[in-house]
């Protein structure tokens, strides 16, 4: 299925979010970047998969349940990642140009082996090594209560969107304030929320 992200411009990632192993089978989510209806009938082609669910959801996006049976370089992959002390931080990204980009956190030695095992399956480039960073558990800890509607309110109504589909006066009609309190409402939610995310540090 990380081929067909690859293969299919309506597609940008895949990123798994949970995943458990049990023996040759493998539990996992997904939120996949993409439509729903040629991603599904990949799905009933794939020879692995013995059972899925598909949840849409109201962007052009879809979460994927899936269980599979792990052969080949999957399994590879799924050994080497199971090291003693190692941990795998969601969501593990499959990209659309062909890579997998994913943190783990744990002893030097155990991510050295991870390298070692799948070297031979895959090409592996190590991006970054340090402490680990991921800034605050969750940003809306820091948004106020009207922040937070703000956002919501423009998220629903479509101004993030690739095509804007709503204006601030939109926003403003819901929040029944005027434009200028929207923006401003906005302006300090993405800051607040941006100060977070780039003070967890690099992907």
């Amino acid at each position: 299925m990380h081929q067909f992200v690859v293969e299919h411009e309506a597609y940008t990632a895949s990123r798994l979010l949970y995943g458990h192993r049990y023996d040759d089978e493998h539990v996992m989510l997904f939120h996949v970047d993409g439509p729903r209806a040629p991603y599904e009938r990949a799905l009933e082609d794939a020879p692995m998969i013995l059972e899925y669910e598909l949840a849409p959801c109201r962007d052009d996006s879809l979460y994927l349940y899936v269980r599979e049976t792990l052969t080949g370089a999957d399994r590879t992959f799924a050994d080497a990642v199971e090291q003693p002390g190692l941990i795998v931080v969601p969501p593990l990204e499959h990209r659309a140009d062909g890579t997998i980009r994913l943190t783990v956190v744990g002893p030097g030695e155990a991510i050295q082996t991870v390298v070692d095992d799948v070297s031979d399956a895959m090409h592996v480039d190590v991006l970054s090594i340090g402490e680990y960073r991921a800034g605050r558990i969750d940003a809306r800890a820091d948004l106020t209560q009207r922040q937070f509607e703000a956002v919501s309110a423009a998220v629903d109504c479509g101004y993030y969107r690739a095509t804007r589909a709503a204006s601030l006066e939109d926003i403003a009609e819901r929040l029944d304030c005027s434009s200028g309190t929207a923006g401003e409402l906005l302006r300090r939610a993405e800051r607040t929320v941006m100060e977070e995310l780039v003070r967890g540090g690099p992907f």
